[in-house]
């Protein structure tokens, strides 16, 4: 470790995620280096202007006792170019900085993938865990898995360590995709179709998952170079129960309306919107006792969770 504070590069620094994790790791005595896009002219940080198999990495990774991978290609057009974004970055470009940073002397490299390794429904099956064989949905999913199936290859041959978190919808102040939708209608009063929903889900407040970088930084498992972690909030609920509890936070009343599932899920699809449909109408629970026998807590509730995120506060 350096001589006065560890170094941790975290990369997507300034996105949703990337944000909340600097936060925590100043506020716990790490210094952060920022790889960044553009530049910000916030502190220590480096401008990687894409992630690839051709990246250059050192100035970033000298000194760097951990590295903390955020960055990946999420959302594009499924199209014959996408195949190529997705391997190019997600895949080539994670297990290329893992490489550089094992060659660095790097000691953690953390890498966030997806519950999508496992698929996008447990319906009617036991919570995923991280037991399950993967069955990745979609390019996205399949390039997460493939990611991790490298650094696991990395790990047998390096002496850096490798923690891989799966995480559900991660939720939080600034974040992308259904959350904000889902909390812009709750805030407006829209009636919204959900009532009749009985499924039960898994979300992660991005404080608790902070909180588990965090830990698993300080206390690296003496046996094993390569884990891998489902993570989650503890609560499990509805969608219905979700939109409650957000409502709650916001000081305002939920107003939800029951249209029948089947009929739901077809309007969803019709529309264009399955990825609200995946996230929404199904069941997704997880296994987080692994995550939890580390000795690690969720460190705020879901409800404390979701008023931090209509907030824009930090615990």
């Amino acid at each position: 470790m350096s001589e006065t504070k560890p170094v941790a590069l975290v990369t997507g620094a300034s996105g949703f995620i990337g944000r909340h994790v600097v936060r925590a790791l100043t506020r716990e005595g790490w210094s952060v280096r920022r790889a960044v896009r553009s530049p910000e002219g916030a502190g220590d940080e480096v401008v990687i202007e894409s992630i690839g198999p051709e990246t250059d990495w050192r100035a970033a990774l000298d000194g760097v006792d951990a590295v903390i991978h955020l960055a990946a290609r999420v959302h594009y057009k499924n199209d014959e170019r996408a195949v190529e974004l997705y391997r190019k970055v997600n895949v080539e470009g994670t297990l290329h900085l893992a490489r550089c940073a094992a060659t660095a002397g790097v000691r953690h490299f953390i890498f966030i993938s997806t519950v999508l390794v496992h698929g996008r429904s447990n319906e009617g099956r036991a919570p995923f865990s991280e037991r399950d064989v993967p069955t990745p949905r979609g390019l996205y999913g399949a390039s997460k898995a493939e990611a991790e199936a490298g650094l696991r290859t990395l790990a047998r041959d390096s002496d850096m360590k490798i923690s891989v978190i799966r995480p559900p919808l991660i939720y939080g102040a600034h974040a992308k995709g259904n959350f904000p939708l889902l909390a812009r209608a709750v805030r407006l009063g829209l009636p919204l179709p959900f009532a009749g929903i009985r499924n039960r889900r898994n979300f992660l407040c991005v404080q608790n998952l902070s909180s588990f970088i965090l830990h698993r930084l300080d206390h690296p498992d003496p046996t094993s170079n390569f884990e891998i972690f489902l993570l989650a909030d503890r609560e499990r609920v509805s969608t219905p129960e979700f939109i409650a509890c957000l409502a709650r936070a916001s000081g305002k009343r939920p107003r939800l309306f029951g249209i029948p599932p089947n009929l739901l899920s077809a309007a969803l699809r019709v529309t264009g919107r399955q990825d609200m449909h995946d996230g929404l109408i199904g069941s997704l629970e997880l296994d987080i006792s692994k995550a939890i026998a580390t000795g690690w807590q969720p460190q705020v509730t879901l409800e404390e969770g979701l008023r931090l995120a209509v907030s824009d506060q930090e615990p």
